[in-house]
């Protein structure tokens, strides 16, 4: 993973805008300003350039940065060149820096440089990431406080207090005729459920984390004209689904993202499950099921003038086994009567024309994928991904392995290696300890130059 040579890139999304960026980091970028720009800015000054190409003629006019290493984002010489955002410009802008011996960045390399120069570890590294692809203000703010150092800080204070735990094991295997009575006097196990207790912590903030970048994905299925367009578009706060009162109307998943209480909930309308002649409408049921197959919740409508059909329970009988399930009895205000309430918490009784005991279903979506009741910000939340969540799994596992083996005849040999264990798993979040395939894996999902 070397960084030697000098790398370039559009900074900006493609397309037309007001300002457009190129960025360029390496060591000793002199020649490349001199000849783009015909001086040396100030540092850390913008400065009002032309930007000229090989012939001396003007490419653009705009903002001239330097940031000279090691105080710059990746840890390297780095400049930014400023211009009118239009595709043609920063293509000239970039090709003119290619020609003067720079290369094309890969997807995430300048982060990636910023982690290999100690300027973000990795946890801080893939929260960039997380900020540009955070699709709610919360999930923003919980990244920001990842990038900030705070998910790195927790990691970094419980691994050490691990580090001091193997220290005290590890040296009884220099006294072995000490071994029992000095374990015993250290308090050992006392120690080991502090630990857990820290750790339960942190896993507690991370899974919330997870949730707000991830989010929840809803599949609404059911009979056909249950109200399951209706629901979308009620829960979505605008007519996202077509909704009639021909039967089979939708015949696509139809997809859209909300947010409640600053998760994202990917909401998927799915075409009416029933047996059908017509080609088409096979297709979206066909669909339906693969979408029910991925879904992380559904939410299954009926009628509450019909009850639980045979149809309905058929549907039931079909879901995948395990996969989280709401019942949602719909229409009630056709009903002269409200129904009792419902003496199972996965039922709910609305109707998604009059909205009422949509708040209810709001609620009930969070609380089944366990976002804690009062968890409204990201305050306190760590923006974590699936690997730092098997990470922490892995770190708990070898813990509660220790613990047994403090149960039993104390062996300081297997009470080492478990800790061993548990600080790699550690580690691995803020990459102390990281292999260069998944290092690679990571930073290619980044945009390119970022």
């Amino acid at each position: 993973m070397g960084n030697a040579d000098i790398i370039a890139a559009i900074a900006t999304p493609p397309g037309r805008g007001g300002v457009g960026v190129v960025r360029v980091s390496g060591k000793d970028l002199q020649q490349i300003i001199q000849e783009i720009l015909g001086l040396f800015p100030k540092n850390r000054h913008a400065s009002l350039s032309n930007f000229k190409d090989e012939n001396g003629l003007i490419i653009d006019q705009g903002i001239a940065v330097f940031y000279p290493s090691p105080h710059s984002y990746t840890g390297e010489d780095v400049l930014e060149l400023q211009g009118h955002g239009g595709p043609a410009v920063m293509d000239m802008l970039l090709s003119r820096c290619l020609s003067l011996g720079a290369r094309l960045a890969q997807p995430g390399e300048f982060t990636l440089r910023a982690f290999l120069n100690n300027k973000l570890d990795l946890a801080q590294a893939e929260s960039v990431a997380d900020i540009i692809d955070a699709s709610t203000g919360e999930a923003v703010r919980c990244a920001m406080r990842s990038l900030q150092g705070e998910f790195s800080a927790a990691i970094h204070t419980l691994t050490q207090t691990i580090i001091d735990l193997r220290m005290l094991i590890e040296a009884t295997l220099d006294f072995p005729e000490e071994e029992t009575s000095f374990l015993r006097h250290s308090d050992i196990y006392s120690r080991l459920e502090n630990i857990k207790s820290e750790l339960g912590g942190i896993i507690t903030a991370a899974r919330q984390g997870s949730l707000l970048r991830e989010g929840i994905q809803v599949v609404l299925v059911g009979q056909p004209n249950v109200g399951k367009s209706s629901l979308m578009n009620k829960l979505a706060r605008e007519e996202v689904a077509i909704v009639t009162a021909t039967p089979g109307t939708t015949r696509d998943a139809i997809r859209e993202t909300i947010q409640i209480d600053g998760v994202p909930i990917h909401l998927i309308d799915t075409a009416g499950l029933r047996e059908t002649d017509d080609e088409i409408e096979k297709i979206g049921i066909a669909r339906a099921w693969a979408a029910i197959e991925k879904g992380g919740l559904v939410l299954l409508l009926t009628d509450c003038r019909y009850g639980l059909t045979s149809e309905d329970q058929g549907i039931l009988d079909k879901l995948p086994v395990g996969v989280p399930l709401i019942h949602i009895v719909n229409k009630i205000d056709l009903l002269k009567k409200l129904p009792c309430a419902p003496d199972k918490k996965e039922k709910i009784y609305l109707s998604a024309k009059t909205g009422a005991g949509i708040e209810q279903l709001r609620q009930s979506l969070l609380e089944i994928v366990g976002w804690k009741s009062g968890s409204s910000t990201s305050e306190g939340l760590f923006m974590a991904r699936r690997r730092h969540l098997k990470a922490l799994s892995d770190t708990n596992k070898h813990l509660e392995d220790a613990c047994k083996i403090t149960k039993q005849e104390i062996r300081a040999e297997l009470l080492a290696e478990e800790l061993r264990l548990a600080q790699l798993a550690l580690s691995s979040i803020t990459g102390e300890f990281s292999a260069d395939d998944l290092l690679g894996e990571i930073f290619s999902r980044f945009c390119i130059g970022k």
